[in-house]
């Protein structure tokens, strides 16, 4: 199986990225370029072929890729970011998967959608509904994923600021997250809690390996215990952003 990812590198303004749940601290630019050149080996070192989307670098949000498009099967569904100051970055995006040979769709006004409120696994979508993305957008994009047999379901999010944020899914399906920042854990046919924030985000490179923050060591040893092997990597600059490790890459499967 192919594995390719898109990413797109931080740009000169990173440290003016938007803030919705934290307090804004300073950002070590340099610092971040090197985080996202470590991501990127971390990504290609377990057989990932990375290609950079052109830069943006007058949004400063750029580097988050993840939340301009969502991707189910051969079609690309192009975001339309729910902040403002985001719409810009989805170009880019679309020239790249264009130029790969996706079929492609758009989420049109009023509809807003950040990928970052998409968590999909096997035949289920979960779609963050409440920040970013709006009913709308919710509904648009279920109208496309529905003919491709997706089970699309939205889920409340007040907590964070995409859904992404608060859970992602290990490779059997397990929803993981912290608790206190989930606003509804039943949602999910098979949760498990994790004792940090940042063990929330998982990237599934293969069906036994996740890669993850080196800020939650606790949840590191929980899922090796598991049986899951682990690649982590320093997010520190990105987390004070509210990003995560699924916030940098657009993983194509195929």
């Amino acid at each position: 199986m192919r594995k390719l990812a898109l990413v797109r590198r931080p740009g000169p303004r990173l440290a003016d990225g938007l803030l919705t749940h934290l307090e804004r601290v300073a950002v070590d630019g340099e610092l971040a370029s090197r985080q996202w050149e470590g991501y990127v080996a971390a990504l290609r070192a377990e057989g990932w072929e990375c290609r950079e989307v052109e830069a943006a670098d007058e949004c400063p949000d750029a580097v988050f890729v993840e939340d301009t498009v969502v991707v189910y099967g051969d079609l690309a569904v192009i975001t339309r970011p729910g902040a403002d100051e985001r719409k810009p970055e989805t170009a880019g995006t679309e020239r790249a998967l264009r130029g790969l040979g996706y079929r492609l769709a758009h989420i049109a006004a009023p509809g807003t959608l950040d990928g970052g409120d998409v968590l999909k696994h096997e035949g289920t979508v979960w779609v963050g509904v409440g920040g970013r993305t709006n009913q709308e957008g919710f509904d648009q994009l279920a109208a496309y994923l529905a003919p491709l047999g997706a089970t699309v379901v939205d889920v409340s999010v007040t907590k964070v600021l995409h859904l992404k944020s608060a859970v992602t899914a290990l490779p059997d399906g397990t929803v993981v997250g912290y608790p206190p920042l989930v606003d509804d854990v039943s949602v999910f046919p098979s949760f498990l809690p994790v004792p940090e924030e940042p063990g929330s985000h998982v990237v599934l490179l293969d069906g036994e390996t996740v890669l993850m923050s080196t800020s939650a060591p606790e949840t590191r040893r929980l899922f090796e215990e598991l049986g899951l092997r682990v690649v982590a990597v320093d997010m520190s600059e990105f987390e004070k952003l509210e990003g995560c490790v699924t916030c940098l890459s657009v993983r194509l499967r195929g």
